[in-house]
């Protein structure tokens, strides 16, 4: 099997990103539903250390995603050049990547324009 093309490893490096960053969005609701719970009270006496802890830990996925969305960002430049280094190329690379690297640009756009 041949080793997958400058085309297909960019592509595949900004679905995971956009991936990853969704994750981190759906962990920051989560997280924000615990200490909404939390805050609502607790008859536990461990409650407010809980909530401490919860709070901390939605700072610290907020201070992730800027850098999360500017590896995006890097990724979704270098999948671009690929894309017209390809061009420039002749075409070389199958349909099938142009078409998934291209749908994989506008999505990852898409979900930077979305939080920005």
């Amino acid at each position: 099997m041949a080793p997958p093309s400058k085309l297909a490893v960019a592509t595949s490096s900004v679905l995971r990103l956009v991936k990853e960053e969704a994750s981190y969005h759906k962990e920051m609701a989560q997280q924000e539903a615990r200490i909404k719970k939390l805050e609502e009270g607790s008859a536990d006496e461990n409650a407010e250390y809980q909530l401490k802890q919860e709070r901390q830990a939605l700072e610290e996925t907020k201070k992730v995603l800027p850098s999360v969305r500017q590896r995006i960002a890097q990724a979704v430049e270098s999948l671009e050049q690929q894309l017209e280094d390809n061009k420039d190329a002749g075409g070389t690379a199958p349909t099938e990547q142009v078409t998934k690297a291209k749908d994989a640009v506008a999505e990852a756009k898409k979900s930077i324009g979305e939080i920005s």
